[in-house]
């Protein structure tokens, strides 16, 4: 008869059957985690199909900027749309550029100035963009781990008050609550581990696009301060 109860309790031992064993805080828990994965992979879907695209728009731009097309001809052609990355730079310096002018602008050091500020708070935004929902990952790989050993914990303390309520240590009766305890920890890792590898990654790219737009940053001030030269410094001559 025993052994009966014993091949019993053994069958009884799926992730299922564990889960609907577990005490109500250990099922809170494992519902949390498991909600933190499903997030966790959402996030993985989205940056990895926005930074792609951001690649391919950054290399998209690049090619048009170097063509030799003129900077007015392509600002008309990106004024109107919704822009982000590099061509939202572009555009930023030149709105601010043509602004100046058409206020007459007279100084060469305050016109550089408020160009490289349009492009630093544009550049602010969209690096802002890019790393954005990366803190969830930070914080589900940190923690879930720690959430997944709470859980086990609890469980653990309820298998032993199970084991002194039935005064007995056969192993048919402590192994159920074990496992059910050690699957709040289980489940915890599948969480927090993606969410860990995915972080480094994803800040990595996200660094690179930024270092990117930087640099396209640094380089288009420089070509808008000699054209700053090339026209201010005749006028002042002139005065």
């Amino acid at each position: 008869m025993e052994q009966v109860g014993l091949a019993a309790a053994t069958t009884d031992v799926s992730l299922w059957s564990l889960f609907m064993q577990a005490g109500i805080v250990v099922k809170l828990v494992m519902l949390g985690l498991i909600a933190a994965s499903v997030w966790t992979w959402a996030i993985v879907i989205d940056k990895y199909l926005a930074y792609g695209r951001a690649r391919r728009q950054f290399d998209k731009f690049e090619q048009v900027f170097w063509s030799g097309q003129s900077l007015e001809e392509l600002y008309r052609s990106l004024s109107e749309r919704s822009n982000t990355g590099l061509a939202a730079i572009f555009v930023a310096a030149m709105r601010e550029w043509k602004k100046s002018f058409e206020r007459g602008a007279r100084s060469p050091i305050g016109l550089q100035m408020r160009i490289d500020r349009a492009m630093d708070v544009t550049l602010s935004r969209e690096s802002e963009f890019l790393g954005a929902r990366l803190g969830s990952l930070a914080t589900i790989g940190s923690a879930g781990p720690f959430i997944g050993l709470f859980g086990t914990v609890v469980g653990i303390m309820t298998s032993f008050q199970a084991i002194a309520g039935s005064k007995s240590t056969n192993l048919a009766v402590v192994a159920p609550g074990i496992a059910e305890a050690l699957l709040a920890t289980a489940i915890g890792l599948v969480a927090a581990i993606p969410a860990v590898i995915a972080y480094n990654k994803f800040s990595a790219d996200a660094g690179k696009l930024s270092g990117r737009m930087e640099g396209f940053a640094d380089e288009f001030s420089a070509i808008l301060s000699r054209q700053i030269d090339e026209k201010l410094q005749p006028r002042a001559a002139a005065q």
